[in-house]
């Protein structure tokens, strides 16, 4: 079945594809060797066995890397074999055989949409998959153990109760100065505080040291104190460990339900999930953008031939990648919305897109 699709829809979409692919993995190759020299004195110092170096590493490390690069590849594909259709006076050809200008984009559209949905696809529902093998390989034989010891931590674990923690280390689960409050509907019902609290993760239960337990019950005040009390809480260590790296292994849907949980703790850092998240949908629509700019600028036949076009390109695709550091960098620090900073390259270049479109021999 060819959907409505003509020999040169057919043709085009198989040069597009086979070029961004072909070149996409024969890069991926490149890295994966300089990779190796760079760490394989972690692999031979830890003995990491050649299975997992290439199944468990390597080979999930093929989804990232392809989508890392998906939009920078799309454009090249794109300008490289566009280029060469000029070259060889094929657009001339197809356009003096009745064939329009907007009507020869129709597979380059169609090109650019299954990328889009492939890059969707792999950095919401696959590559958080992939990244947890990733993740556990790194712990163990490349990246040191992840270090929290921060200070003054307030966190809302339920609609209401608040818990303060003055420090909490991670790597021994200890928390010092902690208090946890009780809010109701006339104030505070109960207020306990501990000089350190300390995780029990054979019993899954915390113990609190020299702590004092204040309730409030029909206007009577009930104080107990002690050494030490084993007690359930509804927390756990893990939640006073925000690592930017999480969301890396979440997909779009448990990374929307961690961003709402985390603004009800009321924890500052969970803006940059919330970048991670919208990064999630601007990011493959930047194929779409960086395909039209490509069959724009390579569609004229000019006198520097392909060379001219890919110098041309790579510094548009660089822009355009600067450009998305640059927008990050607000939505993190600055009062940016993050919704609205990554979409701003996109919005700017498809515009550019655009007019060099309407610019283009038709």
């Amino acid at each position: 079945m060819n959907f409505g699709l003509k020999k040169i829809d057919i043709y085009i979409i198989k040069k597009f594809l086979g070029t961004y692919f072909y070149s996409i993995l024969l890069l991926a190759m490149i890295i994966i060797i300089f990779d190796i020299s760079e760490k394989i004195d972690d692999f031979i110092d830890r003995k990491a066995p050649v299975s997992a170096i290439i199944f468990q590493y390597y080979l999930n490390f093929i989804p990232y890397f392809v989508n890392m690069f998906s939009a920078l590849f799309t454009f090249i594909a794109v300008i490289y074999f566009t280029s060469r259709m000029a070259a060889n006076t094929e657009i001339i050809a197809i356009l003096s055989n009745g064939i329009s200008f907007w009507r020869m984009l129709r597979p380059y559209l169609i090109s650019a949409l299954i990328l889009t949905f492939l890059s969707f696809g792999l950095m919401n529902y696959i590559i958080p998959f992939t990244n947890r093998s990733l993740r556990s390989f790194e712990k163990l034989y490349i990246k040191n153990p992840f270090r929290v010891n921060d200070m003054n931590i307030h966190m809302q674990i339920s609609p209401d109760t608040l818990i303060y923690v003055e420090n909490y280390n991670n790597m021994v689960n200890i928390g010092y100065r902690f208090t946890m409050e009780a809010i109701g509907k006339d104030g505070m019902t109960m207020k306990m505080s501990a000089d350190m609290i300390k995780w029990d993760s054979i019993k899954g239960r915390w113990k609190a040291s020299n702590y004092c337990i204040r309730k409030i019950e029909e206007h009577k005040e009930i104080l107990r104190r002690g050494k030490e009390l084993d007690t359930t809480m509804s927390f756990k260590p893990a939640d006073f460990i925000t690592d930017i790296e999480d969301a890396k292994i979440m997909t779009y849907n448990q990374l929307n339900d961690y961003i709402k949980k985390e603004k009800l703790r009321g924890n500052t850092a969970v803006g940059k999930f919330d970048l991670e998240r919208n990064k999630r949908i601007a990011f493959p629509f930047a194929n779409l953008v960086m395909a039209f700019i490509g069959v724009a600028l390579s569609s004229r036949k000019v006198r520097g031939g392909i060379g001219m076009h890919l110098g041309m390109g790579i510094a548009i695709a660089f822009t355009f990648i600067l450009m998305q550091q640059v927008t990050s960098v607000f939505a993190v620090f600055g009062n940016l919305p993050p919704s609205i900073a990554l979409w701003i390259p996109n919005m700017i270049f498809a515009i550019i897109a655009i007019f060099l479109l309407r610019a283009a021999p038709k």
